[in-house]
């Protein structure tokens, strides 16, 4: 006999699934999941690379959200240790998603900035190692948060 699925219950896809996690991270982080911050956490998943507040706001504002919204949201997430707050040597702000095995001020990867054309592009399969120059004692380097590196993409 065939078994019927009860009314009303389908399993949940693949979309939903990644909205109740996302909904759950904005929770244990302490925020409440409004739609406006799923939303902006939920494009900056999906994003390959980071964007900047214009780039969210051509996106979003269409679906009915405000930009002041979206940058308040960012600022909260941000401060909450959900997303990171790059800047690409451009005076633009850019954001991304903070994967959990990374302190927040730790530099998760780095990133690519095309000379001509602007493009950005993620880069967490490249390993870069600084040491000291030949003949210093030691490095003056404390600290890296990030690493931009800067040339001619591939389309240029």
């Amino acid at each position: 006999m065939a078994h019927k699925k009860q009314a009303g219950r389908r399993k949940p896809g693949a979309r939903e699934r990644a909205l109740a996690e996302i909904r759950g991270d904005i929770r244990a982080a302490g925020m409440r999941g409004t739609a406006p911050r799923i939303a902006v956490l939920e494009r900056l998943r999906r994003a390959r690379a980071p964007l900047s507040h214009a780039e969210l706001t051509a996106e979003l504002v269409p679906l009915g959200f405000d930009r002041a919204t979206i940058y308040r949201n960012l600022v909260d997430l941000v401060e909450a240790g959900l997303v990171s707050r790059i800047e690409l040597g451009d005076h633009v702000w850019r954001y991304e998603v903070r994967h959990r095995d990374h302190a927040v001020g730790e530099a998760e990867h780095s990133h690519f900035v095309c000379n001509d054309c602007g493009t950005v592009s993620c880069l967490p399969e490249v390993s870069i190692a600084i040491r000291p120059a030949p003949g210093s004692r030691r490095s003056v380097v404390a600290e890296i948060s990030d690493i931009v590196l800067k040339g001619r993409c591939e389309s240029c």
